[in-house]
């Protein structure tokens, strides 16, 4: 594995015991891939480790796994993995009440500390939290038994340090940087990669586009413009050169935007629209070359052909179903527009999330 690095005090230092110590200074989780919707990896807690799938989410900033004290009604919760503090040794307990609310999904538990082992990455004092009640659908069909924020401290539940602070605070890794790679094959192993300290260059082509931070709270960073077949959306509005906040969230399948926007761009696609989602009556999309939807950020355009953005499936007769991959998101009243770019656009683009220089990056995947 090739991996970039960034000549900085620290990356010296680390090298040095590196050579000294036979140290690896990047560390990648092999991700689970279902059906291109769902990406997760496994992590362990405590001491002997104890199991868990998680999904690693830019999108969130708490980690948590089912608690073995959940309520008997909690059918997510017995249907996966759960975490028992008194089996570990290095349990320490806190009892903060902890709830969170998803775009789909929420939770409440109550906060504890221990040792959480991530892609070989020993985390010391690690706060998480134990879900307890977990209403609803999402958690129950859900292949992962958490969630793995990856987001800003600034929107973290109860105040709690994220995973990743611990892991750049404890000097674990090199670089101040994370990357995903994923894959577009349910088939395929690894499903994914998510690559902590470092860049894997064997997993994208050309340059990768960096594209400055404008919030520190999901990552958030202004899009210039949206097109579709070369010609402008006109969703950003350039006569006043205000951008489009978009944020770049591994714990989103599609790439979402304003319901009206992305409507009636599903209905220009030609696809029917239920309930924000756009189904398309045959497959025909898949073959056509008018139909590209390119996103510009800092300047260059990052194009989705319909093979990227169209999911695959099968209906109730087992006949083929293409569904957009972008989706209507409803805001509450007074927000901003937001575009989410989900995981069809990370599988398409290799993604760098670089806390450092507080910017996300960008290039071609190699599929």
């Amino acid at each position: 594995m090739k991996l970039h690095k960034m000549p900085t005090p620290r990356s010296k230092t680390m090298e040095r015991f590196s050579l000294n110590y036979g140290l690896d200074t990047t560390h990648s989780m092999p991700l689970h891939n279902l059906q291109d919707a769902q990406y997760y990896g496994e992590i362990t807690i405590g001491t002997p480790p104890q199991n868990f799938l998680i999904l690693p989410d830019t999108g969130s900033s708490n980690l948590w796994v089912p608690s073995s004290k959940c309520a008997s009604s909690n059918i997510a919760c017995h249907s996966h993995n759960q975490y028992t503090s008194s089996a570990s040794s290095t349990y320490q307990a806190n009892g903060t009440s902890f709830g969170i609310q998803y775009g789909t999904g929420q939770l409440t538990g109550f906060l504890s500390e221990d040792v959480v082992n991530v892609a070989g990455l020993q985390i010391q004092h690690q706060t998480f939290g134990e879900a307890v009640k977990e209403p609803g659908i999402t958690f129950v069909v859900a292949r992962f038994d958490g969630i793995m924020g990856l987001a800003f401290e600034s929107i973290s539940v109860d105040h709690v340090t994220p995973v990743w602070y611990n892991i750049w605070n404890q000097g674990l890794v090199e670089e101040n940087l994370f990357s995903f790679w994923l894959s577009k094959d349910p088939n395929a192993t690894p499903g994914g990669e998510l690559t902590f300290g470092g860049i894997d260059s064997s997993r994208y082509t050309g340059n990768i586009t960096y594209v400055p931070l404008t919030s520190k709270t999901y990552w958030g960073f202004g899009m210039d413009q949206a097109y579709l077949n070369g010609e402008s959306l006109e969703w950003c509005d350039e006569s006043n050169d205000k951008k489009c906040f978009t944020i770049a969230d591994s714990g989103t399948s599609l790439i979402a935007g304003p319901t009206k926007t992305i409507n009636a761009l599903n209905e220009k696609l030609g696809a029917q629209v239920v309930r924000n989602e756009g189904i398309f009556p045959d497959c025909s999309i898949l073959d056509r070359t008018d139909a590209d939807i390119a996103f510009e950020l800092n300047g260059r355009m990052f194009t989705l052909t319909p093979k990227d953005y169209v999911l695959q499936s099968q209906d109730a007769q087992g006949n083929p179903q293409c569904i957009s991959g972008l989706m209507g998101l409803e805001m509450p009243i007074g927000y901003p527009p937001l575009y989410i770019l989900g995981d069809v656009f990370i599988s398409t683009y290799y993604a760098v999330f670089d806390f450092g220089n507080s910017q996300v990056g960008f290039a071609t995947a190699i599929q």
